[in-house]
């Protein structure tokens, strides 16, 4: 028999099942908005044009699913931001970041500190991930309000020259800059590190975490839920992922 934690709610996984499939869509299709070159010389204008349809209808779940779950959920959307971003670093926290790039080369002989429910450097990245989705969903929707919603040009609505410049500027920049912080977040997130093998079921699964892995990755959460009891069952092992 084994503990497990339920570490994620199904609103949060399938927010982030959502928010992460379209954002991976996005950037393939965004390829061919920011490069229309590339699909006419692969499949024609025509796969151009539906590349760039299906950009716009993609950026719709990508928004409004975020939304929905922040109007769901607003103490989650508090929490989130408040303690899981923005927390307060303790010294443990330092201690893990300034480590955390040696531990990348060599996991089995680099001591991590404990953490609290999100890890200090992850904190950073996931920051920076919600900033730049942010960005890009604002000035997404210049563009697209700008040719108009519907393809037929409908809903249409004017900027400057001056705006949509920047639009697509800032649209660019952080769309590179979310594929690279995003890679590094799959990296990690679905299990690819090493030491993160398995943790893929955190999101992706039932939103469970063995009492041991939980222990690993983030020792003072993991002792404060094993404490309260709240969230914790007992499975089979046959069971674990």
């Amino acid at each position: 028999m084994t503990r497990y934690i339920q570490r994620h709610s199904l609103l949060t996984r399938v927010t982030h099942g959502v928010v992460a499939i379209t954002c991976i869509l996005l950037a393939v299709t965004g390829l061919f908005v920011f490069w229309p070159e590339l699909g006419g010389s692969i499949m024609g204008g025509k796969f151009t044009y539906v590349m760039r349809m299906l950009h716009r209808v993609l950026a719709i779940p990508f928004i409004l699913i975020p939304i929905f779950a922040m109007l769901k959920s607003p103490k989650g959307c508090i929490h989130m931001f408040r303690d899981d971003i923005f927390g307060k670093w303790d010294k443990d926290d330092y201690l893990w970041a300034m480590k955390f790039p040696l531990y990348l080369f060599f996991p089995s002989k680099i001591h991590m500190p404990p953490q609290h429910h999100v890890k200090s450097a992850q904190r950073l990245a996931d920051g920076a991930l919600v900033f730049f989705c942010i960005i890009m969903a604002v000035t997404g929707m210049i563009l697209w309000l700008n040719t108009g919603l519907l393809p037929s040009g409908g809903w249409k609505v004017e900027f400057s020259t001056d705006v949509l410049l920047w639009a697509r500027l800032l649209h660019d920049v952080f769309f590179a800059l979310t594929v690279i912080v995003g890679i590094a977040h799959i990296y990690l997130g679905a299990g690819i590190f090493e030491p993160y093998r398995g943790t893929a079921r955190i999101m992706f699964g039932d939103g469970k975490v063995s009492e041991s892995d939980a222990l690993y990755h983030w020792g003072y959460w993991a002792n404060e839920e094993l404490t309260s009891g709240r969230n914790v069952t007992v499975e089979k092992d046959s069971k674990k992922a």
